[in-house]
C-alpha cells in the first residue's frame, strides 16, 4: 500500500478542527472543564463539525492500521507496536498532562480549595470519586484508549479468521460499498444509531457502558480498514463529492435550525428531536464522504511540510486541551472581553502545542511519552508509511 497523502492532509485538518472545537467548548452552555461563558449562539458553528470529526479520525486510523498490519511479521508484533505507541502516551498523559484540567474543574465548578501541588500528590491518584469526578482520569485522551481497544479487538478477529474468509469478505465489501452503497449504508447506520438506537444519548467516554460511542466509532475503524483495500470505494467518494457536500450542507442547516429554534428547551420536542438526530447522521457521513472525495481528487500529493505536520498532530492532541483549560482559568481571573479571550486562547494553544512538540521531539526519552517514534532520525525521514494516532 502506498501512502495516501490526501488522507494525511485530512487527518491534519481534522485535528486542527478538533482543537478549535475544544476552544469553543469554553464558550458554550455545554459542560466542560473550564468555562468563560455560556453563549447559546456558539453552539451553531460547533454543530458544523460535531457529528463527524471523531468518526473521521477513527476511519482514517482504521485505514492506516491496514498498511501497518501487513508490514509487520505477524499480529503480535503489530499489537506490541500499537500498544507502545498508544498506551505509553496515554499513561503519561493521565499522570502528567491531564491533572491540571481536573484541578481547574474542581476549583472553578466544585469549590475545591487545595492548591495544585497538593491535589496532584494526594487527591488525583486516589482512584476514587471527588465531587463526582473519578480520579485519575483520561479526559480528552479517551480517544487513545478507545482506539487501542478497538485495534486490539479487530486484530484478534483478523488473526483467527482464515485467509480465504478474509478475501471473500473483502470481495463482498467491494460489492456492497464499491458504488452508491458507500454513500448510503454508513449513513443509514449512523442515522440508526443517532435517531433510533440511542436517540438523545450522550457519550460518557468511560469505556464500559458507552454504547453510543462504540456503536458509532468501532464500525468506523472496521470500515477504514476495509476501505484501504477498496479502490472502488474511494473512487465513489471522488465521483460524488459535490453531491455529498450538498447533502451535508442541507443536513447541517436542518440541525442548526432546530438548534436555534429550540435553544431554550431542555429536551427538543417531538418530532423535531428525532429529525435533529437523523439529520446528524446524514450530516456526519455525507461530510466524511465529501471530505474523502476532495482529499482523493485534490489533496493526494506531497508537500515538504507534510511529514512534520503528520508527526506533530499526536503531540498536539495530547497537550492541547490542558493548555486550553489552564489558559481559560487564567482568563477567568483576568475578566477580559470574550472576543479577546477567544483570540488569546487560540494564540496560546497554537504556540503551546508547537512548543510541546518541537521541544519534546529533541529529547530522546520524551519522544515515546508524547507519541513519537523512539528514534528521531527515522521519524524525520519522509517515507511511504501511513500515519496513525
Amino acid at each position: 500500500m502506498q501512502r495516501h497523502f490526501g488522507l494525511d492532509w485530512l487527518r491534519i485538518g481534522a485535528f486542527a478542527i478538533l482543537i478549535l472545537y475544544h476552544i469553543g467548548m469554553v464558550f458554550v452552555p455545554w459542560g466542560f472543564h473550564a468555562k468563560l461563558a455560556a453563549e447559546q449562539w456558539v453552539t451553531v458553528p460547533m454543530m458544523l463539525s460535531n457529528p463527524w470529526r471523531l468518526s473521521l479520525l477513527f476511519l482514517v486510523s482504521g485505514y492506516a492500521s491496514r498498511a501497518l498490519f501487513v508490514r509487520h511479521t505477524g499480529p503480535w508484533p503489530f499489537i506490541r507496536n500499537r500498544t507502545a505507541r498508544l498506551l505509553i502516551p496515554l499513561v503519561f498523559g493521565m499522570a502528567v498532562i491531564v491533572p491540571p484540567q481536573s484541578w481547574v474543574e474542581l476549583v472553578t465548578q466544585h469549590g475545591y480549595a487545595r492548591g495544585f501541588p497538593a491535589f496532584w500528590t494526594s487527591d488525583y491518584f486516589a482512584f476514587a470519586r471527588l465531587d463526582g469526578i473519578f480520579l485519575p482520569t483520561w479526559n480528552h485522551l479517551w480517544f487513545v484508549a478507545y482506539l487501542w481497544v478497538y485495534t486490539l479487538l479487530f486484530t484478534v478477529v483478523l488473526t483467527v479468521t482464515p485467509r480465504g474468509v478474509k478475501a471473500a469478505a473483502q470481495r463482498l465489501f467491494d460489492r456492497l460499498f464499491g458504488g452508491v452503497g458507500a454513500l448510503i449504508l454508513p449513513m443509514a447506520w449512523l442515522m440508526l444509531v443517532s435517531g433510533v438506537l440511542f436517540p438523545g444519548a450522550r457519550e460518557t467516554h468511560e469505556m464500559w457502558g458507552d454504547w453510543v460511542a462504540h456503536a458509532s466509532y468501532f464500525p468506523m475503524v472496521v470500515l477504514g480498514y476495509a476501505m484501504a483495500g477498496s479502490e472502488r470505494m474511494i473512487a465513489t467518494f471522488a465521483r460524488w463529492w459535490k453531491v455529498t457536500a450538498l447533502a451535508a450542507l442541507l443536513a447541517f442547516l436542518t440541525v442548526a435550525t432546530i438548534q436555534i429554534v429550540f435553544a431554550g428547551y431542555r429536551v427538543t420536542p417531538r418530532p423535531f428531536g428525532t429529525i435533529f438526530s437523523l439529520a446528524r447522521g446524514v450530516q456526519g457521513w455525507m461530510t466524511i464522504a465529501a471530505l474523502i472525495g476532495v482529499a482523493e481528487t485534490f489533496w493526494n500529493r506531497d508537500h515538504r511540510w507534510r511529514p512534520m505536520l503528520t508527526e506533530a498532530v499526536f503531540p498536539f492532541y495530547i497537550i492541547h486541551q490542558t493548555i486550553i483549560v489552564v489558559v481559560a482559568y487564567w482568563l477567568l481571573l483576568a475578566r477580559l472581553p470574550l472576543v479577546l479571550d477567544f483570540i488569546i486562547l487560540v494564540v496560546a494553544t497554537v504556540a503551546g502545542c508547537w512548543a510541546f512538540y518541537l521541544g519534546g521531539r529533541r529529547v530522546a526519552w520524551l519522544r515515546p511519552l508524547i507519541g513519537l517514534r523512539l528514534h528521531r532520525k527515522r521519524a524525520d525521514i519522509p517515507d511511504s508509511r501511513p500515519a496513525i494516532v
